[in-house]
């Protein structure tokens, strides 16, 4: 295994400062001479799967670069990492665990075992278990303390256990089956709880706890709030019949659930192997084989399994997921850029930024390498973005004229989704368009040029026209998926997993833990009985005082006397 003794930075690689020299060169040259320079460039930069076009050409790189790139993700091993990954080797280090979402989809080439257990076995077992439930919850067969049919259900869950199958279930809007409602709780601020529940029906409203610990501070306050609120609805029922019938759990700790009161037959397991951001494929999944139907969830998986199998044994070179990690880290540790954005045409994938966001900055959003040494470079960007035509009204200008450089993900289909004429082709004229005239841009001929034409005076377009000059050159991938299905989003989704994880392969990170969400969360949890109590020992200045305004606004207390904290003392307890 990977460990720490043979570990060499790859900073101080020979290749590494080989593309330090590169990146150099490259930001003197306009991404249009390369193009100039290669006329098949498009064809040489992209690369067609059975699902989408990855076009790959809009982007710094030349032929020399790539090539060091490629042996860039050679020297960091990612070929044994890779094959570490799959095998179901602990390359979680920092817990000391296997990563292995992939078997949850059938992706793995060989079954694995862990402590003693066939994985692959294990995880057929629950997904029978699921369309079982799906299929009870459909027929109309499932139903609440008065017995009354289930026609609404409500996810509790933060994170991985609410974002991916939001995304999905979004996503498939076009594939959903039956006429049970799916709705998400994800925010502790009962506002969000408060409007989910106004106008449903308690006797027949279902609740998922999907927490892997089932002690997500966040997700259990939660929990016991749409317990109350089902009392209230009905009083006359015990508590402990009203958890048995309209809550279900999914959780890596069963035995947590049934001390909360959940029935054993109704607790869906997922394990300690799969991260809470790649847990859409396990029974987290369970919201979205309700809403989409388990034939659609099943589909779903096979085309993430087909992503695995072309990650696992295509060549580096025509690998979707590893070029788009070398391209990531090419822009963002070498050329510069410290962000990216994500930029859906498709109205279908409006959560996917949010979704990818989660997924790669929670996994590469560290500074120490797997030495636990701190890093002398740049790891993952920072992930943002917005559905396309929205987002053209919005920060495109940024995107244009700033002169900060975003790489950008453009990603759409050819088949519309919907029967409406011209629609799509105004979409996908706009998409093609924006990744074009950030590479292009518009010079100062140009730009006087077309103000010529429109017959203004040369003093006017003297001063108009360093307004409205584009740098150009700003880098993009394009994604044309062939249509939005479930097979096709579990492979677009699986791809940039396993890019995410090769990124932090290359940049020498621990990608699968996230010891600083912990840090918040902890800190939160000590807090919350200062702000009923108002004890303020210990705090720094600031957080005394927001602590005091909201009690005393609150009408909790009519004075408190902060104590006082210098600069100094402040941070020492920072530290």
């Amino acid at each position: 295994m990977h460990n720490a003794p043979s570990f060499s930075a790859i900073s101080q690689s020979e290749i590494w400062r080989a593309l330090q020299a590169q990146a150099k060169q490259l930001k003197q040259r306009r991404l249009t001479d390369l193009f100039a320079d290669g006329p098949l460039r498009a064809r040489d930069f992209s690369l067609e799967l059975p699902r989408f076009l990855l076009d790959y050409s809009k982007n710094p790189v030349d032929r020399p670069v790539f090539v060091n790139l490629l042996r860039l993700a050679q020297e960091a091993g990612v070929e044994q990492w890779r094959d570490d990954f799959f095998a179901g080797k602990p390359i979680n280090v920092t817990e000391g665990r296997p990563v292995l979402h992939p078997a949850l989809r059938g992706g793995l080439d060989a079954d694995v075992e862990v402590d003693g257990v066939s994985v692959s076995e294990a995880v057929e077992v629950e997904l029978q278990r699921l369309k079982e439930l799906v299929v009870l919850l459909h027929n109309g067969d499932l139903t609440g303390c008065s017995g009354k049919r289930i026609t609404n259900v409500v996810n509790l869950g933060v994170g991985g256990s609410h974002l991916g199958p939001q995304t999905v279930i979004e996503a498939l809007r076009t594939h959903r089956k039956g006429d049970v409602a799916v709705h998400f709780v994800s925010n502790v601020d009962g506002a969000q709880l408060t409007d989910v529940l106004a106008g449903l029906d308690a006797e027949s409203t279902l609740f998922i706890v999907s927490s892997k610990t089932f002690t997500t501070g966040e997700t259990m306050t939660n929990a016991r709030s749409a317990l109350s609120w089902l009392q209230r609805a009905m009083p006359e029922r015990p508590a402990e019949a009203l958890l048995q019938q309209h809550f279900i759990g999914v959780t890596a700790s069963p035995d947590k659930a049934q001390q909360f009161g959940i029935l054993p037959e109704r607790i869906y397991r997922f394990w300690d192997w799969v991260g809470g951001r790649y847990s859409l494929w396990s029974s987290i999944g369970l919201p979205i084989a309700i809403a989409c139907g388990f034939d659609h969830f099943r589909a779903l998986l096979d085309g993430a399994a087909e992503m695995d199998r072309h990650f696992r044994e295509a060549p580096l070179a025509q690998n979707a997921p590893v070029i788009l990690a070398l391209l990531s880290v090419w822009n963002c540790s070498f050329m510069g850029y410290p962000a990216h954005a994500v930029l859906p045409y498709n109205q279908a994938l409006h959560m996917l930024p949010a979704y990818l966001q989660q997924a790669d900055m929670e996994s590469n959003g560290k500074s120490t390498n797997r030495a636990g040494v701190e890093v002398d470079y740049a790891t993952g960007p920072l992930i943002w973005g917005q559905t396309g035509i929205n987002g053209q009204h919005a920060f495109y200008q940024y995107l244009h004229q700033s002169p900060e450089v975003v790489p950008a993900d453009f990603i759409g289909t050819v088949a519309p989704g919907h029967e409406l004429s011209g629609h799509h082709e105004v979409l996908l004229a706009n998409m093609f368009a924006q990744s074009q005239a950030l590479m292009n841009g518009v010079d100062a001929e140009s730009v006087a040029r077309e103000l010529t034409a429109k017959g203004l005076s040369q003093e006017e377009i003297k001063r108009l026209t360093p307004f409205k000059v584009h740098r150009g050159g700003k880098p993009s991938n394009t994604i044309l998926l062939k249509e939005l299905d479930p097979r096709s989003l579990g492979a677009l989704i699986a791809l940039y997993e396993h890019k995410i994880f090769v990124q932090g392969v290359i940049l020498q990170i621990y990608s699968f833990d996230q010891w600083g969400v912990e840090l918040g969360k902890g800190l939160a949890s000590k807090l919350e009985s200062k702000l009923a109590a108002g004890d303020l020992t210990g705090e720094d200045g600031s957080t005394a005082q927001l602590i005091d305004y909201y009690r005393r606004v609150n009408g909790a207390v009519t004075s408190t006397e902060l104590p006082e904290v210098g600069v100094a003392e402040s941070a020492g307890e920072q530290a």
